[in-house]
């Protein structure tokens, strides 16, 4: 099976990881879908890297409402993304997949540091790389991050996953006539502030040419067919 893309970055919320009727963080179940479906992707011969939000487990700008500043929930909202990094790595190894967690905050005891150069040869070696704690600054969103670090490593697409299946022009959970968008330019994403990510991240893809397709990825077989350059969710790209 011909691939179109062969260096990806997945971008993962926080959220698809947790249980919302049990209000656990994580659900077992999901990071064993989430797990099956890398190494699916994994063994078409694809280089995977991977940034995954907390939300699940905290967000900065949720613990302002509680008096912690923005910057210090921002850094606990980077040590929840450690925790979902490592939760997925378990999955991963547990079906045999090599993985590796990076850190943009040094935990020396837990992960590696981000380092490009370690980060390209751990790929070369077909390993999973996942990216955590964001860029290891505050205010910058895990979508941010995932554009930074898909720039850095030249992928060839940035696969964001969601819940919904691609682009609408207003919420479907809400509106009967929400009209799903099949492709979309940078300029006309950012115009129309659809919400799909902030505009660093939008600005990064797209002044390093780096297309993005927004999914629904508990779509059985969706991150393949995306991968083999299938209509899948919604195609983001620049459009001069």
């Amino acid at each position: 099976m011909n691939k179109k893309y062969n260096r990806i970055m997945l971008k993962l919320s926080g959220e698809v990881l947790q249980n919302k009727e049990t209000g656990h963080s994580l659900d077992v179940q999901k990071i064993e879908n989430i797990s099956q479906q890398l190494k699916a992707a994994k063994e078409l011969g694809t280089q995977i890297t991977l940034v995954v939000g907390g939300g699940n487990i905290f967000r900065g700008l949720a613990g302002e409402n509680i008096g912690i500043k923005r910057s210090q929930g921002d850094h606990m909202g980077m040590m929840a993304t450690v925790i979902n990094a490592l939760a997925i790595q378990a999955g991963l190894e547990s079906l045999g997949v090599d993985t590796r967690v990076m850190s943009a905050i040094d935990i020396p005891r837990v992960c590696e540091p981000f380092i490009l150069r370690k980060a390209a040869r751990h790929l070369e070696k077909g390993r999973v790389v996942i990216f955590a704690a964001g860029t290891g600054n505050p205010y910058f969103t895990t979508d941010s991050a995932a554009a930074l670090r898909a720039s850095e490593i030249d992928a060839d697409v940035l696969l964001k996953a969601t819940k919904v299946d691609g682009v609408y022009d207003k919420d479907p959970n809400k509106f009967d006539d929400a009209v799903r968008y099949e492709h979309l330019g940078f300029s006309e994403a950012i115009a129309k502030r659809l919400g799909i990510m902030d505009t660093a991240a939008f600005s990064l893809c797209q002044d390093n040419d780096i297309p993005i397709i927004v999914f629904d990825f508990f779509n059985e077989g969706s991150i393949l067919r995306a991968i083999n350059g299938e209509q899948v969710g919604t195609l983001i790209y620049d459009e001069t």
